[in-house]
């Protein structure tokens, strides 16, 4: 075979591999790592070889987003059940044999590494549910949402037990979505609201104390300034003290005097604001919604019901990080430890990520497919 000849093929190739992927998503999700790369690397100026390591994790996130957008919806739905009772038994591991660290036990020793595999659920739930009503279409039952209830409730009961209120959240929400585009009946949606307001009473008592100090700081955080209210205080004067228009990348007084804590995950935001100000941030937010408008419209025009309510979940999943995180850095939410999708340092979150936007891709392209 000729150079030319090879080469042709391997240009061929190329574009057949490109073609999994959805341009407009592909653009929005790489203007978030560009913020994202930009903010960390103010953030993370007195942490040596954490910026380098988050371009590596971004490119193993593309990498598994590349993977996942080859995988057919179907393909996607045979691993629906096995990703779930998977992850319940690491679950159940980690509630048996896990690692504690700073009181809490969410990890799992696998000899060469440590993994926390209530991340795993994050998309295994919303998978595991989206199969279950795929296989009920046309047939579903008041059972059914009792049934998928059941299914949402065990790993949300163990994640809240290590404790990991923030994750326990996130993995509630990301199936209750895909309980509510399912068809939830209106009365049983404002009866579960209504049934969750009467027994706030009773979490209040089942909570642990640094869940309720929490609260207590959300409702006024000069209760104890120097201490638990110290995190939201200080995001809240960086927040503020970045103005209409920011003071400057990499001028941040807040973030480069160290007086914002968890600058480079958790408090990213904070950053952010303080350096690109209120402009800045009405950009990241019309970007976070266009995400969000984009998944919505790949899961509008998906050919199954599987793929429906799967897409429609993560573009609400995405939403739900991004609200949670800006209103915990912001003094309106609890800080509960969930990062800024694509902004927050950290590799699990992010191949967690590229996972979801490789689904999309997959589920679009699927819907294109089917069309020609």
């Amino acid at each position: 075979m000729t150079d030319a000849a090879l080469g042709h093929r391997l240009a061929l190739w190329t574009r057949m591999r490109l073609a999994v992927l959805d341009p407009l998503l592909l653009g929005i999700v790489g203007s978030l790592v560009l913020v994202g790369l930009l903010t960390l690397f103010s953030a993370a100026n007195d942490f040596p070889g954490r910026f380098n390591d988050q371009v590596r994790n971004f490119a193993v996130a593309a990498v598994v987003m590349f993977a996942f957008a080859s995988v057919p919806p179907t393909t996607l739905m045979k691993f629906a059940v096995p990703a779930y009772v998977v992850g319940l038994l690491l679950l159940v591991a980690v509630e048996l044999k896990g690692v504690t660290v700073k009181g809490a036990t969410r990890w799992l020793d696998i000899g060469v590494t440590r993994i926390q595999p209530s991340e795993v659920m994050r998309l295994a739930v919303p998978m595991m549910l989206a199969w279950y009503f795929h296989r009920r279409e046309g047939a579903v039952r008041a059972l059914d949402f009792a049934l998928a209830t059941l299914i949402l409730i065990l790993p949300v009961g163990l994640i809240a037990k290590q404790p990991d209120l923030g994750t326990a959240v996130l993995v509630l929400a990301s199936g209750f979505f895909v309980i509510y585009f399912a068809g939830l009946p209106w009365k049983w949606l404002v009866t579960l609201i209504c049934a969750g307001l009467a027994a706030l009473p009773l979490a209040w008592t089942l909570m642990h104390d640094y869940q309720r100090e929490r609260v207590m700081t959300l409702i006024d955080p000069m209760q104890d300034p120097l201490g638990k209210g110290f995190h939201t205080l200080q995001a809240m004067i960086a927040i503020g003290s970045g103005g209409p228009l920011g003071k400057g990348w990499m001028q941040g007084t807040q973030t480069h005097l160290e007086f914002i804590p968890e600058r480079t995950t958790d408090f990213i935001f904070a950053v952010f604001s303080e350096e690109f100000g209120l402009v800045g941030n009405l950009v990241l937010l019309l970007i976070f919604i266009a995400l969000v408008l984009r998944a919505l419209a790949i899961a509008g025009s998906a050919t199954t019901l599987f793929a429906r309510l799967l897409a429609g979940s993560i573009a609400l999943i995405m939403f739900t990080y991004a609200f949670v995180n800006m209103g915990m850095v912001s003094g309106i939410l609890p800080v509960v430890g969930v990062p800024l999708p694509f902004i927050s340092y950290g590799g699990t979150a992010l191949v967690t990520l590229g996972m979801a936007c490789g689904m999309l891709m997959s589920i679009n392209r699927h819907r294109k497919l089917v069309q020609t």
